[in-house]
Order: C-alpha cells, then structure tokens, then sequence
C-alpha cells in the first residue's frame, strides 16, 4: 500500500485544507451532514459507501474537528454525527463546488438537486468573491503571497 502524502505541515492554506477534507467521501459526508444526516445508517445508506470506509473517513473528520458526536436528539441510545463550529464553516466550499457542478458538471436541462433558500424557496445566488473594499475580484486580481523559507 502506497504511504498518503500530508500537507499538514505545509505553508498554504489549500494543502492543509485538502489534508483535513480533502478526499471525495468526507465532502460527501460533510455535505450529507448539512442535508440533515446525522447517523451512520443514514449517512451509509445515502452514499453506499462500505461500512468500514465510511468509519474511517467519520473518525477522520472527528479527528480534524470537523464533526462530533453527541447523544440520539431522539433519547435513543444511539450517537449521532454532528458538524462541528469548524465543520459548519465548509458549507461555503460545499456551496462553491455544488454551484461549480451545477455549471459544469450537467448537460442543458439535465435534471440534478438544487440548493435552494428555506425562507424563500428560491435557489442561492451565484457566490462571488469580493476585495476588502468591496469589490467583484477574480483570479486576475489577486496574488499569493508565498512565506519565505529558511
């Protein structure tokens, strides 16, 4: 078996992001989990992921910070999987990749799940990135400043 490479010592911020989350089925769990799962059963039947797996990738996120557990809200004896402050934090990028894929990833008119404002019952706006000051900005208006290595 090949070793995993980490990034959780490294100096960007998209590396370490992608060491804590970043394989398909944490998003998936992190995005089921915004849907209202909260148990395993749940979260194994809507993705169909094998048990073990998904007990992996549930005591990564716990690990990372990212979910907990916490007691049944049904006085079942039964634990369920909660998003933690910092795994409530993701529902941006959970957003951006949903609306990427709603752009992308689907013909014209290919029906697919939409994300849609519970007050309004109306789809979300396109997110859109804005500068200190306000402004619309782009990949073009921007630049990583890199940490000098030593």
């Amino acid at each position: 078996m090949v070793a995993r490479t980490r990034f959780d010592a490294d100096p960007c911020p998209v590396a370490r992001s992608i060491d804590a989350i970043g394989d398909w089925w944490s998003l998936l769990i992190v995005r089921d989990a915004f849907d209202g799962s909260r148990r395993f059963g749940q979260f194994q039947r809507s993705l169909g992921i094998a048990k073990n797996i998904l007990t992996t990738r549930l005591r990564v996120l716990e690990q990372a910070g990212v979910m907990t557990t916490a007691p049944a809200s049904d006085g079942s004896p039964y634990q369920e999987y909660v998003l933690t402050e910092k795994g409530r934090a993701l529902f941006p990028v959970i957003v951006a990749l949903r609306q990427w894929g709603e752009t992308h990833c689907f013909a014209p008119g290919e029906p697919h799940s939409r994300l849609l404002d519970r007050h309004h019952g109306r789809p979300l706006s396109p997110l859109e990135i804005h500068s200190a000051d306000g402004r619309p900005i782009g990949p073009d208006d921007t630049v990583v400043e890199k940490l000098a290595t030593g």
